[in-house]
């Protein structure tokens, strides 16, 4: 069997795409992977087309080799953009490889720990604020559509919820995120008085709603500097949080941060690989690893899995690509032993799986692991064609 081709399909999703990558094989097996071009718009799709030209004519199967060469061929970017764009190669291939032995991805890594997997409701009320009326939801315009909110995540059977900060000091409600390109909020990420109120004031709501069974996560990604950080975890502390997630690229502030505040921090979903996660560890950084699937590949996000492992830390997964990604992270999630939580995003596009072959099934906050070869459904390439992307996101201009 050999590879013949590396394509990308792209398809709307609202304000943002869905990438799928396909890799096609002399045989006629395929494997089919997500990426996120998250907000570079449109860069690591031509890293995959670049990239994956090594791949023309291996065999698919001999998963590790041909992985192992691509980041050798990396070796001087070994992580950020290169190393997410060999992420969704890997999982391609290992793809085709369950397919070539007719078994589920989870079946060929040993069999699943945990079936159906928990899940928390990811950005829960974030798209409320952000895209309401493409996504036909109500719009959230106090902390009483908060409260409201949290009382749907209990009656909808979710682990738990996350949110990102949402703010009322303006006539538009709108999401706090300075850390973000064109974000709302102080440019220079100071901890500002009236965010670390108004994030007492939401979460109170959301615990208000969902009740004292219901985890609370707070994502704060990169909006602030540790001081900022610090300040925002000692405020939260009443409110017994599962985790406050941030993002950041020094582990030895990371580690002042859960010294010094009782709110259990996450964070890691941004790294690459062991090598980049390892200092995490060492140096006690985190209470819980987060690890993306699509962004690392399965087999090295497993491995990054068996280091938390060692340093007995669960790890939950960071789940924000497209419907495959979907699938690749409950597959990740069903096999490794220190498991978490996984992430959905409960408000998608109403066609949000379209584009998958089998549809997962979902209930009472938790997903049922699909029996097909692979990853137990392919991309439905005529969903993707009635679907066209966000030419300027999509890496295809």
């Amino acid at each position: 069997m050999k590879i013949t081709a590396v394509d990308i399909l792209v398809a709307g999703a609202g304000w943002r795409n869905f990438n799928f990558l396909k890799v096609s094989t002399d045989e006629g097996l395929t494997g089919w992977a997500d990426f996120s071009e998250g907000n570079v718009g449109g860069a690591i799709a031509p890293l995959i087309r670049h990239i994956g030209k090594h791949l023309i004519g291996k065999d698919p199967r001999n998963v590790q080799a041909a992985i192992e060469e691509l980041r050798r061929r990396s070796w001087g970017v070994s992580i950020g953009a290169a190393a997410r764009a060999i992420g969704p190669m890997e999982n391609a291939l290992v793809d085709i490889k369950a397919k070539a032995l007719g078994v589920s991805v989870h079946e060929m890594l040993g069999g699943a720990l945990r079936d159906p997997i928990r899940m928390y409701w990811s950005h829960c009320g974030s798209y409320h604020v952000t895209n309401h009326e493409l996504l036909g939801v109500d719009p959230i315009r106090s902390l009483d559509d908060i409260k409201a909110l949290g009382q749907r995540v209990k009656a909808s059977g979710y682990h738990a919820l996350k949110c990102n900060l949402m703010m009322f000091d303006r006539e538009k409600t709108y999401l706090y995120g300075p850390g973000w390109v064109g974000g709302n909020g102080d440019a220079d990420r100071n901890p500002m008085r009236a965010a670390i109120h108004a994030a007492v004031d939401q979460m109170q709501a959301f615990r208000d709603g969902a009740g004292p069974g219901i985890g609370l996560h707070l994502d704060t990604n990169f909006n602030f500097r540790m001081e900022g950080f610090l300040r925002m975890g000692r405020a939260l502390e009443p409110l017994d949080l599962e985790w406050l997630e941030v993002d950041n690229f020094d582990a030895t502030a990371l580690a002042q941060l859960r010294a010094g505040t009782t709110t259990p921090i996450a964070s890691c979903e941004t790294l690459t690989g062991m090598r980049q996660l390892r200092p995490f560890l060492d140096h006690q950084s985190v209470d819980v690893v987060i690890i993306d699937a699509m962004y690392n590949g399965i087999l090295e996000s497993l491995r990054m899995a068996a280091l938390s492992d060692a340093f007995e830390i669960n790890v939950a997964s960071h789940n924000y690509s497209g419907p495959i990604g979907t699938l690749i992270t409950a597959a990740f999630c069903g096999v490794v032993p220190n498991f978490r939580v996984m992430e959905i995003d409960n408000v998608q596009v109403p066609w949000a799986y379209d584009f998958l072959t089998e549809k997962p099934v979902i209930e009472n906050g938790c997903m049922t692991l699909l029996p097909g070869p692979g990853w137990g459904a392919d991309v439905n390439e005529d969903a993707v064609k009635e679907h066209p992307p966000i030419a300027e996101k999509s890496g295809l201009v």
